[in-house]
């Protein structure tokens, strides 16, 4: 039996691209890597005032309160949404959208959009905030590991092969070889 997995904490907002580059390469390692990912929500203008993602970072933090076994493909719609089809992330309808081509029912999506109003959502969504702030975080994506009983947080999407170090793993480039076989 191997050590027991290290938790890599992903802080990230849809709104920024970077976000997307680290979330898709640690989305990648955490099956190579012995990680145990964690992915954070959280509010890039809790960090860097006036962006405009505040409904949908809402929406990501019902998913991962109420489902978060949907989190992984529901953030990577969102992004594909803004940054690769330059559709619009603010309305609920482009949310909706979003989230049923993520795998969601009509009926579960329509659920978790009704809940980003709610003091729970507002107040989890909140809470990742400051602890990405508490970690050090001037912008997003930031990405923590603990390991060995110490936390490391790391700023971009640029630091991968610092955090395979800290890991004591290879790094294999964006794409790891055994991910590159079923793309």
């Amino acid at each position: 039996m191997g050590p027991l997995p290290r938790t890599v904490e992903l802080f990230y907002d849809v709104l920024s691209p970077y976000s997307w580059l680290g979330f898709e390469i640690l989305c990648r390692y955490q099956n190579i890597w012995n990680i145990n990912l964690q992915l954070r929500p959280s509010l890039i203008t809790g960090i860097m005032k006036d962006s405009g993602s505040l409904s949908a970072m809402r929406f990501l933090t019902a998913v991962n309160l109420e489902h978060p076994e949907m989190l992984e493909k529901a953030s990577r719609e969102l992004w594909m949404r803004v940054w690769s089809r330059n559709e619009d992330i603010t309305e609920p309808q482009s949310i909706l959208a979003a989230a049923e081509k993520a795998g969601m029912s009509a009926e579960q999506a329509q659920g978790l959009l009704e809940k980003i109003a709610t003091p729970k959502v507002k107040n989890q969504l909140k809470e990742t905030t400051e602890a990405a702030c508490r970690y050090g975080a001037f912008g997003l994506p930031i990405t923590v590991a603990h390991v060995d009983g110490q936390t490391h947080m790391l700023f971009g999407s640029d630091r991968m092969e610092l955090l395979a170090h800290l890991l004591g793993e290879k790094w294999m480039g964006p794409i790891p070889p055994a991910v590159n076989a079923r793309l």
